[in-house]
């Protein structure tokens, strides 16, 4: 299942990896796999739904995600009638210079 496509904030750092598989067994949408180096590899960051499983359970912290940021605020911001350049919390568009560029004034 895709949610939206490139808003997930999923992100492997390959070189802290162990290969452990433990974001492997946690995630519910088989978004990350071990590839044939026995190192996690991201197959598909649009089936993220950024519950935060991954890296909850990494031992290294190896995996993040900004829990709900990407696809959530996504639909809650479509639902609301906002614009997508719009903060996540306010109903005003966000000033990014006072943000320095990040995609939520929060």
């Amino acid at each position: 299942m895709i949610y939206l496509k490139n808003v997930a904030t999923l992100e492997l750092n390959e070189e802290k990896c162990i290969g452990c598989g433990m974001c492997v067994e946690v995630c519910p949408q088989n978004v990350i796999v071990i590839n044939g180096a026995n190192r996690a590899w991201i197959q598909n960051r649009d089936a993220c739904m950024e519950c935060g499983a991954c890296s909850r359970n990494c031992p290294t912290e190896a995996v993040s995600v900004q829990v709900g940021v990407g696809c959530a605020a996504a639909v809650i911001n479509a639902i609301l009638g906002r614009d997508p350049a719009s903060c996540s919390c306010t109903l005003e568009p966000c000033d990014q210079t006072k943000s320095r560029g990040k995609t939520s004034c929060c």
